[in-house]
């Protein structure tokens, strides 16, 4: 029974995946303090903050999947991130991957949470 947004899968993996970019950028160049590690903290941190805000505003069912739609649109945020991140050799190719089908199943978590909820 969910009783909490922290109840919902989504939530949580979300939350550890943020968790996981904190830790991340902590290893990037400290010139990326204020671009890239600043935006990385934001959108990772965007998915958990507006699944828990959207679900206290559940009430109204279309204000609950806008919040979904926001968090959604932060995963794809994430996805060119990491490809930056990539591609600047911040991170290998298998760090990449690795955020890269997190972000995708989060994604799809979201899109089937948004689609089902009434």
């Amino acid at each position: 029974m969910i009783q909490s947004y922290r109840d919902l899968d989504v939530y949580q993996r979300s939350y550890r995946a943020a968790i996981s970019v904190y830790r991340m950028t902590s290893r990037l160049p400290r010139e990326e303090l204020y671009g890239l590690t600043s935006q990385l903290k934001r959108a990772s941190t965007s998915i958990p903050l507006n699944i828990a805000e959207g679900y206290a505003k559940r009430v109204n069912v279309d204000e609950f999947k806008r919040f979904l739609l926001m968090a959604i649109g932060s995963c794809d945020e994430m996805k060119v991130l990491m490809d930056i991140c990539k591609d600047l050799s911040f991170i290998n190719e298998a760090a990449h991957k690795r955020y890269e089908q997190g972000y995708d199943e989060i994604g799809r978590m979201l899109m089937a949470l948004r689609e089902r909820w009434e």
